[in-house]
């Protein structure tokens, strides 16, 4: 590959390679559509996660006002509590910030980041598309080399 971190990686024919470059390249586009598969995965949960914040904000209003509600204290444990103030909700806003919003900004902030998640998993969707196309080119390239060094095994041998 290049030398420099400015210069673009050099494309390389794989039919110019042999089988075991082959077999190389195979194992590292593996690794690469598991790393992207599983960041798939869990910008899904992050998605949902976001999706199940706006059904909660939509739980919170007026009728609800003085209702017993169970007050999560970690994801295990809930202690019974009132709801007080139907007009405000706390906001994580990540990396343990906490800000209080209205009800209809908790919608908006929720429904930015759901919208935002949509758009990387449309990119990320596309980047595995087209991974998967390289590898079964790959995979196709491989297996015609390797029926070519069998077939010629077999007129050396014949």
């Amino acid at each position: 590959m290049a030398s420099s971190s400015s210069a673009q990686p050099q494309q390389i024919n794989v039919t110019d390679l042999d089988v075991p470059q082959l077999a190389d390249v195979r194992r590292q586009l593996e690794e690469e559509l598991t790393h992207l598969s599983n960041s798939y995965a869990q910008l899904r949960q992050a998605q949902a996660k976001f999706k199940a914040c706006i059904d909660n904000v939509g739980q919170v209003k007026p009728e609800n006002k003085e209702k017993t509600i169970l007050v999560p204290l970690t994801n295990s444990l809930y202690v019974p509590g009132k709801l007080l103030d139907v007009e405000h909700v706390i906001v994580d806003v990540g990396t343990g910030y906490y800000v209080k919003k209205t009800r209809p900004q908790a919608m908006k902030h929720y429904e930015s980041k759901v919208e935002y998640i949509r758009t990387n998993l449309e990119a990320l969707q596309e980047t595995i598309q087209k991974k998967q196309e390289n590898m079964n080119y790959l995979i196709n390239v491989l297996q015609m080399k390797l029926q070519q060094q069998a077939s010629g095994k077999e007129t050396k041998v014949g």
